[in-house]
């Protein structure tokens, strides 16, 4: 069975002052799917990302969630940074419930869901850690802990592991293919990193230079877990490398 459309993006048009952006990008994401999207250097991958929380206002065309324009008061959105955004006077467990504090969940329920987080994240021994106490990785594990637990709908994700080395990276993807496939969230996942998006992908969108448009959509049938070994894996990596160069 087909899934639903969840994100459509129609004629998107986002301009600063006379500086074009993102010209004339449409594409829809489906219900449940992991849609990595990749593409040079300053290309506008996070202007999309701010656009589609209304950080930014869109110049023309429209972002809709459900066939509704994007409302973060009814729609559930998590939003994961480039930068580490843990609360430094918080413990993990509270750095974990603060989301659900702030949507004002009843106290059993945010404290049983960042239970629930934390164990497939595997902090729950660090929960009355700070997080100057904590590794890199462990930083990024309370980051996504802390957007699952709100059970979004959509979840954003803006080179959440550009900072880390290649071993706590395929760590932390792993982790975050766990949390996906059990909770059927919606991604949409901005990488630089090439063989990143390979790995993780459902289907993956290349972007152009400046002004962006979108170069190509393609869909990854390689099945999971997947071994950046095999001749499939590095064949698609080559074709996504080919669309990104601009030389």
């Amino acid at each position: 069975m087909d899934r639903p459309v969840k994100v459509k993006v129609d004629h998107l048009v986002k301009k600063f002052d006379e500086l074009l952006v993102l010209d004339d990008i449409s594409f829809s994401v489906k219900q449940g799917e992991f849609l990595c999207i990749v593409g040079p250097t300053g290309c506008g991958k996070t202007t999309f990302l701010n656009s589609l929380t209304g950080l930014y206002d869109i110049t023309g065309g429209s972002i809709t969630i459900d066939g509704e324009p994007v409302d973060l008061k009814k729609h559930r959105v998590a939003y994961i940074f480039q930068e580490y955004s843990t609360m430094p006077w918080l413990t993990v467990e509270q750095n974990v419930q603060f989301a659900l504090n702030l949507k004002r969940e009843k106290a059993e329920k945010a404290k049983k869901q960042a239970e629930k987080y934390m164990e497939l994240v595997g902090l729950t021994e660090f929960r009355d850690y700070y997080p100057d106490q904590l590794s890199a990785s462990m930083l990024q594990r309370v980051v996504i802990a802390r957007a699952f637990a709100t059970e979004p709908e959509l979840l954003l994700m803006d080179e959440p592991y550009g900072q880390l080395d290649t071993e706590l990276r395929y760590r932390l993807e792993n982790e975050l293919l766990n949390l996906w496939r059990q909770s059927g969230t919606t991604v949409i996942f901005i990488t630089h990193n090439i063989e990143e998006a390979v790995y993780l992908g459902e289907r993956i969108l290349v972007l152009s230079n400046k002004p962006t448009t979108i170069k190509k959509e393609i869909a990854n049938r390689l099945p999971m877990p997947r071994d950046i070994a095999a001749p499939e894996f590095i064949e698609l990596r080559n074709q996504v490398t080919e669309l990104i160069k601009w030389w």
